[in-house]
């Protein structure tokens, strides 16, 4: 499929008539929710998502967020689908003891590395709910959302990866896109993740983002390691994530001769 979409294989032809039905299921449920308007929550909340299927920066944006505001010294929590979460028992507030296959690598993620309430549901009203009821946040963030128009949203904050854009500019399964670009001009915030084509577009309300590295960190140990401890060494580099090309080359611009071992997303 990353062929079809970003590499202008000429299978994608054959599916246009599909994305045009895509198109007009899209049409018909954001028409349908803006004459039902969902429920305002108690609680205001920010949605980040993105158009296009697959990773953008969502996660690591949340985690920007959630940190700035706790700095700031607001009671941030984190609602999520979750992701690659196997369970029955839903809304679940997720634990740092907890494994990915029980509350999904991203919402783990989260957890562990803002230390915020982080509760999974598939139905994220019912999440933000829960927030609202067993514990003290004054704002909620939903990692992923913008298509999900059950929930309440006071702001719209959509990623776009810099590097792979829109791809052909396609709804699926033709294209990567969820929604139509013309689904940004309602966002309140656009953030291009890294450089690239769409990164030089200037609009109002456009921001970028980068990825830093900052350090090693022993996973067994939580023992943390200078961003020069490899330089000039071979190592081994795992990606389960979109473009593990980016982490590969994160990791030769600290000087490390990077042997790379690319995993479908997730894995």
């Amino acid at each position: 499929m990353q062929k079809i979409w970003y590499g202008g294989h000429p299978l994608r032809y054959p599916l246009l008539p599909l994305s045009a039905l895509t198109a007009a299921a899209v049409a018909a449920r954001r028409a349908w929710y803006r004459h039902a308007k969902p429920a305002p929550a108690q609680l205001p909340i920010a949605v980040v998502g993105n158009l296009t299927v697959g990773g953008t920066g969502k996660t690591p944006l949340v985690a920007a967020i959630a940190q700035r505001l706790r700095r700031e010294g607001r009671r941030p929590g984190i609602v999520s689908r979750g992701y690659g979460a196997r369970r029955r028992d839903y809304p679940h507030a997720v634990q740092p003891h907890d494994n990915a296959a029980a509350a999904g690598d991203e919402p783990l993620l989260l957890r562990r590395c803002v230390g915020c309430p982080v509760v999974i549901d598939p139905n994220r009203r019912r999440a933000l709910d829960w927030l609202t009821v067993n514990t003290d946040v004054d704002v909620v963030i939903s990692d992923d959302g913008l298509q999900h128009y059950p929930l309440h949203r006071d702001v719209e904050i959509a990623v776009i990866d810099g590097c792979g854009g829109f791809g052909n500019g396609q709804l699926l399964p033709a294209g990567p896109l969820r929604e139509p670009r013309s689904r940004l001009d309602e966002a309140d915030i656009t953030v291009v993740n890294g450089t690239g084509d769409v990164s030089a577009t200037r609009r109002k309300g456009w921001f970028s983002m980068q990825l830093r590295p900052v350090a090693f960190k022993n996973l067994a140990t939580g023992e943390r390691a200078a961003l020069d401890a490899f330089a000039g060494r071979r190592v081994h580099a795992c990606a389960g994530i979109v473009r593990p090309q980016r982490f590969f080359d994160a990791l030769g611009s600290l000087g490390t001769r990077v042997i790379g071992h690319a995993y479908s997303d997730h894995h």
